[in-house]
């Protein structure tokens, strides 16, 4: 991931574009923003605020962290730990019952007719909260959530199937749910389609 903010993409800040929309309406900027971001509903939005700026509001006093934006570290880490999970629990797994916060904040209640809610599910869910806390912090863009958390995911893999490759056992593998939807297989032998027309096809290019 750091190699590939620092070595290919080297993406803006979300903090860092909403300054170059003021430097461009302002006529200050070197390298202009476009017009389609300048001329914008959501520029347009911010600048009514009572700042009266391009500038973006942010949830950290300090400003976003001055590396570049992609990709993003957390939705990495994140989509790598979820997928090591959700290998080694069963996902499919329901819990049998849903407690809320009750209307005082004291204690928790039990939901009558709960959603069903699995262990995979919740753990999708855990992943896309710390990587959208980000974005919704200010200092990440969305696609450095979505493409992020499958860069974690892919690594996840990679380690799995090396760890496969090191037992001595080897008629077994485990099976994972993508961020996609997609049934994989991880064994000795490398990462497969778990299902569908794919079935057995690699899903992944390993060395």
């Amino acid at each position: 991931m750091w190699w590939q903010k620092w070595f290919v993409h080297r993406r803006l800040r979300p903090e860092a574009y909403g300054g170059l929309v003021h430097q461009t309406i302002n006529g200050l900027a070197l390298l202009p923003a476009g017009n389609q971001a300048v001329n914008s509903t959501a520029v347009q939005r911010t600048i009514a605020r009572p700042a009266g700026t391009a500038l973006l509001p942010l949830a950290f006093p300090e400003g976003s962290p001055t590396h570049p934006s992609y990709g993003a570290g957390h939705a990495t880490v994140a989509g790598a730990c979820v997928t090591i999970l959700k290998a080694w629990f069963l996902e499919s797994h329901p819990f049998p019952q849903v407690f809320v916060p009750n209307a005082a904040g004291t204690g928790l209640d039990a939901v009558a007719s709960p959603p069903m809610l699995t262990v995979g599910g919740e753990l999708n869910k855990l992943a896309a909260n710390i990587a959208i806390g980000r974005n919704m912090a200010g200092v990440h863009w969305r696609s450095d959530y979505t493409q992020s958390v499958r860069l974690g995911e892919k690594v996840a893999l990679h380690l799995l199937h090396s760890q496969a490759r090191d037992y001595a056992e080897r008629d077994w593998s485990w099976t994972v749910t993508s961020f996609d939807g997609e049934r994989l297989e991880i064994g000795p032998e490398g990462v497969f389609y778990a299902d569908g027309p794919e079935t057995n096809q690699p899903y992944l290019a390993l060395r």
